[in-house]
């Protein structure tokens, strides 16, 4: 399945951004998407996710409380509310998909094996 994700900019510390992932294909009953980012010279890591099925939401510590997903099954979107942004926030946001969900590797990239372009959020201070 192809992945888009959108609505990354540039924000001052505070504001929210709403990033939305649209899927052109099936998710599945058993899918997981997710959301990961990548900030320069740093890792991709995990932000959170949801299971299509059950719709349990995952978050990173550094996230909880401020970031919320959300899905529209009715047009394969999956969203990230994103509220109270800060600086350390900013990298490149990448929406993925998953054939399973797995509470010891949900968070790994490697458990992910479809993966949109990216969209860029800036938080300045």
């Amino acid at each position: 399945v192809q992945l888009q994700a959108s609505g990354g900019g540039l924000v001052q510390a505070g504001d929210s951004l709403r990033l939305t992932c649209a899927a052109a294909g099936d998710i599945f009953a058993n899918d997981i998407v997710g959301w990961f980012r990548q900030a320069p010279g740093k890792e991709r890591e995990f932000v959170s996710a949801l299971t299509w099925r059950n719709y349990r939401r995952l978050y990173a510590d550094s996230v909880k409380g401020r970031f919320t997903i959300s899905r529209d099954s009715a047009k394969n979107t999956v969203s990230l509310q994103m509220n109270s942004l800060k600086p350390e926030d900013t990298a490149v946001y990448y929406c993925a998909k998953g054939p399973s969900y797995s509470s010891s590797s949900y968070y790994y990239p490697r458990s992910y094996n479809d993966w949109g372009s990216g969209t860029l959020v800036t938080v300045s201070s």
